[in-house]
Formats: structure tokens, C-alpha cells, sequence
């Protein structure tokens, strides 16, 4: 089931947050005050969390939220699943649930920003088998040699 973010959930999302051992403890830190600040204006034009939960235990979320100065372009800001409940499609159904959130919001892009270290082959996998393009590209972003990718999706209405 997902559900949007309830203050309740902090905890267990910040757990999750901190065993990603992928996440630089800045990210980590980024992540839980996008949560912080969600679960402090639920409807927050900006930033909206949606939750996995099975069984009373969330096992990821995703943040995503219109970019300002646009008309119809959404960020997925992040998509965060449980290491321990990895690759059980969790984070595709999170995926096409922040895509769902995009159309009924108007939405016509949604842009999901990453690192182009090793460490994200995996992510940057997950949005090409997912039907996402790389639309930029901007080299040493992050750091010497760590280059920003945006993915993007355009989402047919």
C-alpha cells in the first residue's frame, strides 16, 4: 500500500535513510529535512511523500513535488527503498506512483536528478529500464568527476 507521509512515520523513514550506505551523510541529511518539512505541511506545494508500508512497516518512499517557475514539471526529488527489501519491485510500484501523482497534478515531466559515480549504476539503470532518457548532463557537478544526470520522463496525458 501507498499512502501519503504521516508525522508517525518519521522514525522508520530515517531509518531507512540511514542504512543507505549509497547516501553521503549530506544526503542523508537533505532527505530527512525534505521529510521533516513535508510532515510539517502536508500539503506542501513543493514537497509531497508518499510511503511503502506492508504489514505496518514502510519499506521505502518517494518525494516528489512541481518545480517552481513551471507550469507542469515535477521532481522526483527522491526514491528510497529498505536495503533489506530491495528488489521486490518496491521501488517501481514507488516509481509509477509518483509518475500517477505527476498526471493527476497536471504534471507533463517528471525529472529525477543523480550522481554519475559507480555507486549509482544501479539507480541510473533503474530509470533507462524504466523508460526514462538521460535530457542533461552537466560534468564535475557534485565533484571533480562526478557528474549530475538528469533523467527524464514525459508523461502523455
Amino acid at each position: 500500500m501507498i499512502r501519503k507521509l504521516r508525522a508517525e512515520d518519521r522514525t522508520q523513514l530515517v531509518s531507512i535513510i540511514e542504512k543507505t550506505d549509497n547516501f553521503s551523510d549530506d544526503e542523508k541529511k537533505v532527505a530527512i529535512e525534505l521529510i521533516d518539512e513535508a510532515a510539517a505541511d502536508p500539503d506542501h506545494e513543493y514537497y509531497n511523500v508518499f510511503v511503502s508500508e506492508n504489514d505496518n512497516k514502510i519499506d521505502g518512499y518517494h518525494c516528489t513535488g512541481k518545480r517552481a517557475l513551471t507550469d507542469g514539471v515535477f521532481d522526483l526529488f527522491w526514491i528510497v527503498v529498505d536495503d533489506s527489501t530491495q528488489n521486490k519491485g518496491i521501488g517501481k510500484q514507488l516509481l509509477e506512483h509518483s509518475e500517477l501523482f505527476v498526471k493527476e497534478n497536471k504534471g507533463r515531466w517528471i525529472l529525477a536528478e543523480t550522481s554519475s559515480k559507480e555507486s549509482y549504476n544501479a539507480t541510473r539503470k533503474f530509470y533507462l529500464r524504466n523508460n526514462y532518457s538521460i535530457v542533461s548532463q552537466i560534468e564535475d557537478f557534485y565533484a571533480v568527476k562526478d557528474s549530475l544526470i538528469v533523467f527524464g520522463k514525459y508523461l502523455k496525458t
